[in-house]
């Protein structure tokens, strides 16, 4: 009996290791990684560069807490500025405190304006993470479900609706900021129009409003940019990120700017591992690699293929609904659930994920080639075709 907490539902494997966009289970059997631990494995498994500065930072040092200056973590903010746009960047472990961090600072920028129950506008089918305020965030009610109550200052709308935050914006006062995820990722890899982009930051400056953007999941180059608002050529006020960061050492950021700068002291906000400085130097190390390999470019370049492969091996196909994505985010929708997929593509040596029940979810290394990216649609292909015919 393990006495591990029965938190997940796990498959019947385990990984001993591996190396690229293979990974090998404690039996020996190879799998080709087209979901890169959920968008974390950013470089894929066991690259030589980040094992390298891993290894030589532990021997460094570890960890002295924030109570003192680190020297990679300012590293990694200015490099974080200078990628982002951003002026501020605050460090923690994971994309829930970072985006525990934001809604935050958007309650403290209203208490500033004087706004004495600060609200942030949500989306349907968002997904913001697990923790009592981010989960009220989430429009996912199954994951809300046994939790009550929820936190309160939180209106829904649907996504990529801007009627819908204008009406809200008619009927509330107390508004402060807008929460967004660019693609969404749980709720089933959805993507925000560039025109929504645009519109909605011109209605948060002319309501003064705060634009929250969360890239948790397609931050750090996954969508063919470095952030996913890039492609509007958007700024918002917050962007969060944390998966991809630091290639599988936990690490998230809460990257502000424009009315978003300044707010915070110290005192009112922290984390005791945030930006350590092991975690930093994965992070650096990452995107040093991502600018120095072109993997930027191939995210975009690979993305783009798998897509059209798929649709083209796909099209006609009855029970697929759509191929959609941005760079290696890749979510192909089908007509009924679709769960089942995942066992059969675990046995057939391939790892993917479905999320939002119908919606086969595919997030591989940004150091996905075209000839995996060819195996990767070889070996889904006839899974899909056979699960449909069923």
């Amino acid at each position: 009996m393990s006495h591990v907490m029965n938190t997940y539902a796990r498959l019947p494997v385990a990984f001993s290791h591996g190396l690229g966009s293979r990974i090998f289970d404690t039996e020996g059997k190879e799998y080709l990684d087209a979901l890169s631990g959920i968008a974390v494995s950013t470089l894929g498994h066991a690259h030589p560069r980040l094992v390298s500065a891993i290894a030589a930072q532990a021997g460094r040092l570890l960890h002295t807490s924030n109570l003192y200056g680190i020297r990679e973590q300012e590293q990694l903010a200015d490099k974080l500025a200078a990628l982002s746009g951003m002026q501020e960047i605050f460090f923690c472990n994971s994309g829930c405190e970072a985006n525990e961090a934001a809604i935050k600072l958007a309650r403290y920028y209203g208490h500033k304006k004087g706004i004495e129950s600060p609200t942030i506008i949500v989306m349907e089918k968002a997904f913001h993470g697990r923790t009592m305020a981010t989960l009220s965030a989430t429009g996912n009610r199954k994951a809300q479900a046994g939790f009550e109550p929820l936190v309160s200052g939180f209106v829904r709308v649907p996504y990529d609706d801007l009627a819908a935050i204008k009406t809200v914006a008619e009927h509330h006062n107390n508004i402060v900021a807008v929460m967004l995820e660019i693609v969404q990722g749980e709720g089933g890899i959805n993507l925000a129009s560039v025109q929504f982009q645009k519109d909605l930051r011109q209605l948060c400056d002319e309501l003064g409003w705060l634009l929250i953007c969360d890239e948790v999941q397609c931050g750090m180059a996954r969508t063919g940019q470095w952030f996913g608002y890039q492609h509007a050529g958007i700024q918002p006020d917050i962007a969060t990120l944390a998966k991809g960061l630091g290639s599988g050492v936990p690490i998230g950021a809460c990257m502000v700017g424009g009315k978003a700068a300044g707010l915070f002291g110290p005192g009112n906000h922290g984390s005791t591992f945030g930006g350590n400085p092991l975690a930093c130097t994965a992070a650096l190390t990452t995107i040093e690699t991502i600018e120095q390999d072109g993997l930027m470019a191939n995210a975009e370049s690979v993305g783009a293929l798998i897509r059209k492969l798929m649709a083209e091996s796909l099209a006609g196909l009855k029970g697929v609904v759509e191929v959609r994505g941005h760079g290696l985010m890749i979510g192909i929708e089908l007509d009924r659930p679709c769960g089942e997929l995942v066992t059969k593509a675990l046995a057939a040596g391939l790892l993917i994920n479905v999320t939002a029940d119908r919606v086969i979810r595919l997030l591989p290394p940004l150091t996905f080639s075209e000839n995996e990216a060819r195996e990767l649609v070889d070996r889904s292909v006839p899974l899909i075709k056979e699960f449909l015919a069923a």
